[in-house]
């Protein structure tokens, strides 16, 4: 089944020229995958609910009288990206439960698939901002009025797509279904090549945010404006990108500009504006809010936070028992490594949010993500099904 499923959606979405992905939250693409999550759910019985968020949930018995245990990730993806981010989870969760109904296995709590929205972020500027919505963290209001890249608000795009906008929000009936949650997910990063390991476990999340910086200058002719005439903003902005990377290699933190958007765009003129988008991570939070402050005084820039997201320290002693669970399953001489991670998740937030939540990392042999050459082999894969599968076992008997 795990086949079948990866085939069913490995076309989804995909550009042909590049081999990369456009799974924007709410386009086509991603309608597409949620009808498809719809029918997988429903091929196995399943009852699937959507909650006010756009979030999709799968349930194998009633959360309603306890809260269940759930696994699931993301289908959406950044732009250009691999097939394995995010999806992974999904067809892995499916096919772990395959593996424990052919078993005969009775689950003693309610099991479940969630499908998190927008996890990426892609679209909205805003990360993870299904689970951020579902437990409170992201005001509905700021949610409704984010634009996209053609100026449609956040809450247009929902109305089209047949969503009330009016429901986001703090969702507590949902969230109290969810008494743990475990997020498959391809490793972004080689650090099981290094180990040998094909499946490993989280032990934290670096704090990481998003920051935009609007560089404000003068547009005016290309050809006919003197140098010495010129207010290009290009100018400031490519000295803090080189700044950036000098702050960050100082304080042990990566530091990134990936999206850039220059105004008015024109060949022939000096743009009026550059609005550029800083990524920033790293061990230390303190050492990456001062790399941004350090930056937004030099830079000379308006700059405003998009989003933040302190450590999360996954719960240790559940943490241990999945690493233990999945070492035994999978007949290795130890448990599965513990690895801290610079990359954002669902999981993050619903661990912040008090819910009982970890990670499980399926091995990326190249260490590329957000990228077509995103990668993990099928035994690989195949191990991580079964890693979850006797986790989520593991979990349903306690």
């Amino acid at each position: 089944m795990f086949d079948e499923m990866w085939g069913a959606i490995e076309r989804l979405g995909r550009d042909g020229r590049t081999g990369g992905y456009l799974r924007d939250a709410w386009s086509s693409a991603d309608l597409e995958l949620r009808e498809w999550f719809r029918q997988e759910a429903a091929r196995r019985g399943l009852d699937v609910r959507e909650d006010r968020n756009g979030n999709l949930w799968a349930w194998w018995g009633d959360p309603s009288g306890r809260p269940g245990v759930v696994t699931g990730s993301h289908l959406d993806s950044v732009r250009q990206g691999g097939a394995f981010d995010g999806p992974l989870g999904i067809v892995s969760a499916f096919a772990a439960l395959d593996v424990l109904a052919a078993r005969g296995f009775e689950p003693g709590r309610p099991l479940g698939i969630a499908c998190f929205t927008d996890e990426e972020g892609a679209r909205f500027g805003v990360p993870c901002m299904g689970s951020r919505l579902l437990t409170g963290v992201l005001d509905p209001d700021r949610a409704r009025g984010l634009t996209d890249d053609e100026g449609d608000s956040m809450a247009e795009v929902l109305r089209r797509a047949g969503r009330d906008p009016a429901v986001l929000g703090r969702d507590p009936e949902t969230l109290g279904h969810v008494g743990v949650f475990v997020e498959l997910h391809v490793e972004q990063g080689r650090e099981l090549v290094h180990t040998g390991d094909p499946v490993g476990v989280a032990s934290a999340i670096w704090p990481h945010g998003r920051w935009r910086f609007d560089f404000h200058g003068q547009a005016n002719h290309a050809g006919t404006t003197r140098l010495a005439d010129r207010d290009d903003p290009t100018l400031p902005f490519a000295r803090t990108v080189l700044h950036a990377r000098e702050l960050a290699e100082r304080a042990g933190v990566v530091a990134t500009f990936g999206k850039l958007r220059v105004s008015p765009g024109n060949a022939n003129a000096v743009p009026g504006l550059v609005s550029a988008w800083l990524d920033a991570r790293g061990g230390d939070e303190g050492a990456v809010r001062a790399l941004v402050a350090e930056l937004t005084a030099f830079s000379g820039a308006e700059v405003s936070t998009e989003s933040w997201t302190p450590v999360v320290d996954f719960d240790a002693v559940l943490r241990d028992r999945l690493a233990a669970v999945a070492g035994a399953a999978l007949a290795r001489p130890a448990a599965a490594p513990a690895l801290p991670t610079g990359a954002g998740h669902d999981a993050g937030i619903l661990a912040a949010a008090g819910v009982p939540s970890a990670m499980v990392f399926v091995r990326n042999p190249t260490g590329i993500s957000h990228s077509p050459e995103e990668h993990a082999e099928e035994s690989d894969c195949r191990l991580g099904v079964t890693a979850l599968a006797a986790v989520l076992e593991d979990l349903c008997r306690s």
